[in-house]
């Protein structure tokens, strides 16, 4: 019986290249989110039938994105490789409106924060329609894992 969800998701450790505690906790909660609820289903039929739940291990290699998939008892089913410069600019415009809001949450008014978070949720949402539109060929997914999948794109990114 398929059931076409990822049940745990690892970041490649060798793959983050910085962290602080507001990095760690954007993490925590986007894999706590992305647990409690997605759909993820890769398109391609394996030889035993094999359709979910998956285990997924998320890393960047040679400015590729790299997402392996693996059955419930952690045996590989299969890696799918998509080239990052599509997701160049989409990460450097959320790293730049997340900086802008973090300095409005300490210092700003009320109506600036808001106006700066919809700029930010905008951007998220268009990057999370890339990847969407990125993995269509191999992998359904619905909007809210695009969206938590680039969060965690994002944080194999941030540099100090």
């Amino acid at each position: 019986m398929a059931d076409p969800r990822i049940i745990a998701v690892t970041l490649d450790e060798r793959t983050i290249l910085w962290r602080n505690a507001d990095i760690e906790q954007e993490r925590r909660i986007a894999i706590f989110d992305l647990l409690e609820g997605n759909y993820f289903k890769p398109l391609r039929e394996h030889p035993d039938g094999y359709a979910g739940p998956y285990k997924l291990t998320i890393s960047v290699e040679e400015g590729r994105l790299a997402l392996a998939m693996a059955r419930e008892d952690g045996s590989p089913l299969e890696t799918l490789v998509l080239a990052m410069g599509r997701f160049q600019r989409p990460i450097k415009s959320y790293f730049a409106i997340c900086d802008s809001y973090y300095q409005a949450i300490r210092s700003a008014t009320a109506e600036h924060i808001e106006t700066v978070d919809m700029a930010r949720r905008a951007v998220h949402n268009e990057a999370a329609e890339l990847l969407k539109e990125r993995l269509e060929r191999n992998i359904e997914v619905d909007f809210d894992t695009a969206r938590r999948l680039f969060t965690l794109i994002c944080v194999l990114h941030i540099k100090s």
